[in-house]
């Protein structure tokens, strides 16, 4: 199972535009060792900051009754969801700060959201006129700013983008045809991904919107081809698997799952568990509540038991329509930095072991570590005992054991034989 995980080299080699080939491309090494990314879902949602990112669509097509109602309350008659685009500002985005506050989560690599399925880009695409943040709202372009600045405090950067678009009359008139025709693919989507590819060279293509259509219509390999064959990230950019029906968890780069996948034994493909922090939505929501948002130890948790079966973790935070990462937020990310700090060498570049939790004591999760001949074996004990009692690793086999250590702490501790090693 852990030749998955092996680095290979991915240059000078010619990839054909169907599954067989592009499935055949190995994992640039960087993105299982670094373990560790910052999800950003930003966009005029935003400027709403109510529910979730899907207002439009469940405003509009799915004609949510909480919706309705507070649009009828709070805005006039006839306010369309174009109406919010200017009021999406960011007159207090800061990328640099952005960039240090996950600096310091212990995060390696930052992907933000390009564009969601309402179709507003955050860059100035030739291929979106006057639904772009540089033509409406913040007059920026934010893509380009922000990948500066992550890239100037020595993290990757990455671009998630929605294959498809909820109300773009191309999609629907593509749609209505049963996808016979793809109109929406050839002038959108396909100029739009390598316009962004081209100017920004994203390490990470985090592809979403892929469920209404066959891979067949996105021409997703043909894409994909192009991405490991001649784009400026050939050799370094890694790929999810949401390219069409039946793609997720079968074709692409890593598996990406559902939304907050987390398997329950350890998979033989390489996954990313990209979750919230606020654990009902992935944008920011002005009437949300402490009491929805991750405490620091379930996000330890969480990061914990995800790296233990082999994946990836991409860390949700949604900034507020005026550019800012909320206190909460950032609160969550520089406490995980601050074990990450004591308890990062347990985390990069760790490899699923032979048991991924303990047989007997419940809570301890393993990593395992190798460095030529040396061979490390961490222990995440998430719930400590409060007394003096021992912790018993049932799945350790004490013979084998050399030293115990207590990552932050100068002196070894003492290891017995009992049931288990303790």
């Amino acid at each position: 199972i852990l030749s998955v995980f092996v680095a290979q080299n991915v240059a000078d080699v010619k990839y054909e535009p169907n599954w067989k080939s592009i499935d055949s491309r190995p994992l640039p090494q960087w993105f299982d060792n670094d373990k560790i990314g910052i999800f950003l879902h930003w966009g005029v949602f935003s400027a709403i900051g109510y529910k979730n990112a899907w207002f439009w669509n469940n405003w509009k097509n799915d004609h949510d009754k909480d919706m309705i109602a507070f649009m009828n309350k709070n805005f006039k008659p006839n306010f369309t969801y174009a109406d919010f685009a200017p009021l999406f500002t960011a007159e207090f985005y800061d990328p640099d700060h952005w960039a240090e506050i996950f600096k310091a989560s212990g995060a390696r690599y930052v992907v933000l959201t390009s564009k969601h399925h309402e179709g507003y880009t955050l860059w100035p695409s030739k291929y979106s006129w006057n639904w772009n943040a540089m033509d409406v709202g913040p007059n920026r372009d934010l893509v380009g700013d922000l990948a500066k600045a992550v890239r100037k405090a020595d993290l990757r950067f990455g671009l998630y983008h929605s294959l498809y678009e909820w109300f773009n009359p191309l999609y629907l008139e593509d749609k209505a045809n049963k996808f016979a025709t793809n109109r929406f693919v050839t002038h959108k989507t396909r100029p739009e991904l390598e316009e962004i590819v081209n100017a920004y060279k994203p390490e990470v293509i985090w592809s979403d919107g892929d469920w209404e259509a066959p891979d067949t219509y996105w021409n997703s390999t043909d894409f994909l081809a192009w991405l490991y064959n001649e784009s400026p990230v050939k050799d370094t950019v890694v790929t999810n698997d949401r390219w069409g029906q039946g793609t997720p968890q079968t074709h692409g780069g890593y598996y990406s799952g559902p939304d907050r996948y987390q398997p329950d034994v350890l998979p033989k493909h390489k996954f990313e568990n990209a979750m919230t922090v606020d654990k009902n939505a992935w944008t920011f929501r002005r009437d949300v509540q402490l009491s929805d948002f991750l405490t620091p130890h379930e996000l330890i948790a969480t990061l914990v038991q995800t790296v233990s079966l082999g994946g990836n973790i991409l860390i949700n935070v949604g900034p507020t329509h005026d550019g800012r990462i909320a206190p909460i937020f950032e609160q969550r990310l520089r406490e995980l930095g601050a074990w990450l700090a004591v308890n990062g060498e347990a985390i990069y570049g760790s490899k699923p072991w032979t048991h991924q939790n303990d047989t007997i004591t419940p809570h301890i999760w393993y990593e395992l570590y190798t460095k030529q001949t040396d061979k490390t074996v961490y222990a995440s004990v998430l719930d400590w005992p409060k007394t003096d009692a021992p912790v018993v690793l049932g799945a350790v086999n004490y013979t084998a054991v050399s030293s115990v250590q207590l990552l932050g702490l100068k002196d070894g501790l003492k290891l017995s034989e009992g049931k288990g090693a303790s």
